[in-house]
């Protein structure tokens, strides 16, 4: 099962996810959708519905985590099950941690790096975003940062894979959306996504 846009936020409330971390969640999901909208009009078989679902979904965990040293990831992805939704358990799973891939760009990567994009609820550079992520969960411990940003170096292989076939660029992406999370159900009601995406994006084909 892939839950709507309007099912997601349901079961954001369900798992009390904190509003920050739903702002997030949305912002994320508006760069996946563009991201996925035009490599699909590449020629990329991909499913939209899972790609927005699962970046609206992928931090379903990380309120019942804070606090603990449980991992968010495992968390999320025991929710996805519980919940019946096994294909974005995967998805859920490996936003944190994905093994770069050779071949034709995935949904899992899509969501990745879309993650990466977003600080907070505003798009920046995976520069800013690493470096974020050093000084917030670095803890100041040398071992710890060098293997946050081995797995940062994955970031920059994404990108190029994901850029390659698309007609704009990284830089572009904060340009693209709208970064407003207040508007995610707008005036295109509850069932429609379809962000600001749709202004640049014929999206009903």
């Amino acid at each position: 099962m892939i839950p709507s846009p309007a099912e997601c936020l349901q079961l954001m409330d369900k798992h009390r996810m904190l509003e920050n971390i739903r702002d997030h969640s949305i912002i994320v999901a508006r760069i996946a959708e563009v991201i996925a909208i035009d490599l699909r009009k590449s020629g990329v078989d991909l499913s939209l519905d899972l790609v927005v679902a699962a970046a609206l979904l992928h931090d379903i965990g990380k309120t019942l985590c804070l606090g603990s040293d449980d991992d968010h990831s495992q968390t999320g992805l025991e929710i996805c099950l519980a919940e019946g939704l096994d294909e974005l358990a995967p998805l859920v799973k490996e936003h944190v941690w994905l093994k770069f891939q050779e071949g034709p760009i995935s949904e899992k990567e899509i969501v990745y790096y879309a993650d990466k994009r977003v600080n907070h609820d505003k798009v920046v550079s995976l520069f800013d975003r690493q470096e974020y992520i050093v000084k917030r969960y670095g803890n100041s411990d040398p071992q710890r940062e060098v293997a946050i940003r081995k797995n940062c170096r994955n970031w920059d292989k994404v990108e190029g894979k994901i850029f390659a076939g698309l007609d704009f660029g990284p830089a572009d992406l904060a340009g693209l959306i709208d970064q407003n999370p207040a508007s995610f159900f707008g005036q295109y009601g509850q069932d429609d996504l379809c962000l600001s995406v749709a202004t640049v994006f014929d999206i009903s084909s």
